[in-house]
């Protein structure tokens, strides 16, 4: 009794179709140390430094830009109460 679900291996038209582009997978040993370390480690290492890094950027900015419109609120009080006097 033959199984009815079990699939028959087929070569689809995306193997053919990017089957040169993978042919460059195989030369990882020739690339640089960084391409090398970021490859011998798990790939959810690289998504969380690249994650944080983008946290971090955000983070930065924020704090500029709060500081900046302190700065702002401060001159603006300061025109008001000259204009005032």
């Amino acid at each position: 009794m033959s199984n009815k679900f079990t699939q028959e291996p087929t070569r689809s038209a995306v193997d053919t179709l990017y089957a040169d582009r993978w042919d460059g997978v195989e030369g990882a040993e020739q690339a640089s140390a960084f391409i090398q370390f970021m490859a011998s480690n798990d790939l959810i290492y690289v998504v969380l430094g690249v994650s944080l890094i983008i946290w971090f950027v955000l983070l930065f900015f924020m704090i500029r830009v709060d500081r900046k419109v302190a700065r702002l609120e401060e001159t603006l009080k300061e025109n008001q109460s000259t204009e005032e006097a």
